[in-house]
């Protein structure tokens, strides 16, 4: 999936998000914009993974809401 997720669609996908990375406040999910890039930062902060585990976890997570 593309790296920068169309705002719209972004939106929709926040609440799971949300459910995947509890952690990670509404406010941090809404300025990540659907940016695979800002959302994988706030992972690897909030949660304390390496760069490589947080983009992989972004990559699954938009991979399977691909149809979404």
């Amino acid at each position: 999936m593309n790296n920068d997720i169309a705002e719209g669609k972004w939106k929709q996908l926040v609440g799971k998000a949300k459910a995947a990375w509890g952690e990670l406040t509404d406010d941090e999910l809404t300025q990540a914009e659907g940016r695979a890039d800002r959302l994988a930062g706030l992972i690897q902060e909030r949660y304390g993974k390496s760069r490589e585990d947080a983009e992989l976890e972004v990559r699954r997570f938009f991979d399977s809401n691909r149809d979404f």
